[in-house]
């Protein structure tokens, strides 16, 4: 079945347009008798946004998860004798240590050795021992 051609003049424009849309939207497979298929249908959006997913699993959660096993790995490792730094820039040697809370040697004064008490979690790093 073909379109029938109408005088241009008969017909308005809009018209026109909505019967050209409708051409374009039916299936013409050989087959297919003229139905209307599937426009986009959902796997239009469902890849899209398992693509977006998976980007941001890769760049943004597995790397946060990644650093904070390591983070909980350094904080475990801590012993007695390491030098750390701690979150506000303190930098001391571990005298003592608990589940929650560190004891840091930080400085002697007049033969006195200054300990300060901090949060296990407030260590940002460890510092490799320097030989001379």
């Amino acid at each position: 079945m073909g379109f029938r051609s109408l005088p241009t003049a008969a017909v308005p424009a809009t018209v026109t347009l909505a019967v050209a849309t409708n051409a374009l939207a039916l299936d013409q497979r050989p087959g297919n008798k003229g139905e209307a298929g599937p426009a986009g249908g959902l796997g239009g959006l469902i890849v899209p946004l398992l693509v977006t997913f998976a980007i941001f699993y890769f760049l943004l959660v597995r790397p946060q998860q990644r650093q904070a096993r390591d983070r909980k790995a350094m904080l475990e490792a801590v012993k007695k004798g390491d030098n750390v730094v701690t979150g506000g820039g303190i930098h001391g040697k571990v005298t003592g240590l608990t589940e929650t809370v560190v004891t840091l040697e930080v400085a002697e004064v007049s033969g006195q050795k200054v300990r300060l008490k901090v949060d296990r979690d407030q260590i940002t790093r460890v510092e490799k021992e320097v030989q001379a």
